[in-house]
């Protein structure tokens, strides 16, 4: 299953570029399971072939992460829980998945919008919990961007610098979202730390 949907990704971003990043990507934060660590990766070896730019790809990879996320947003915003409860599997979001992002964003807060972005899952579907809390539209926005662009610019960054041999990502899936969660609670803390020293 992931290896066809890592071809279909290949052939499609091989044929229409930025345009298939910016559809990929949208797909992957409206909760479709479409591994952005197969879109970024393989398009930051078009880059280092020569057939993209590394900055609109970055951009493209922005651009659709927020968009899928503002779709996510929006749907929790108007269609609320139940909706959300009774259509979510057909994406593979289940009401663990709803209780989970609930959690981590009465945890955290608005800001659990940038953190969420930082880790694996969660990054998918806190955007859901957003809409359903009435979140600042604008707020959530700037929040989804400052997030997913440096998540874009990473993987985009791994795939330029390993080139032909961008493949090899895909055997450490794991391992990067390991990484990636030691990187964000780290963040947290930090975050949660400046909070409290601010508020003293």
């Amino acid at each position: 299953m992931i290896t066809s949907i890592s071809n279909f990704i290949i052939q499609i971003i091989g044929h229409f570029g930025y345009f298939a990043v910016v559809f990929l990507m949208t797909l992957e934060s409206a909760n479709i399971p479409i591994p952005s660590e197969v879109i970024m990766p393989f398009a930051g070896f078009l880059v280092a072939s020569g057939r993209l730019d590394l900055l609109s790809v970055v951009l493209a990879g922005t651009f659709g992460n927020w968009l899928g996320s503002s779709l996510s947003y929006w749907l929790g915003l108007f269609g609320g829980r139940p909706l959300v409860i009774k259509y979510g599997e057909l994406v593979h979001f289940d009401h663990r998945h709803l209780e989970h992002s609930d959690r981590w964003f009465a945890k955290y807060g608005d800001e659990s919008v940038f953190l969420g972005r930082l880790i694996p899952i969660v990054r998918t579907f806190i955007s859901l919990p957003a809409g359903i809390s009435r979140m600042n539209f604008g707020k959530f926005s700037l929040y989804t961007i400052l997030g997913a662009l440096p998540f874009s610019y990473l993987l985009a960054w791994l795939g330029y610098k390993l080139g032909q041999n961008w493949g090899i990502l895909k055997q450490y899936f794991h391992y990067f979202d390991a990484a990636v969660v030691f990187l964000a609670v780290v963040l947290i803390i930090w975050y949660l730390i400046e909070k409290r020293a601010k508020s003293a």
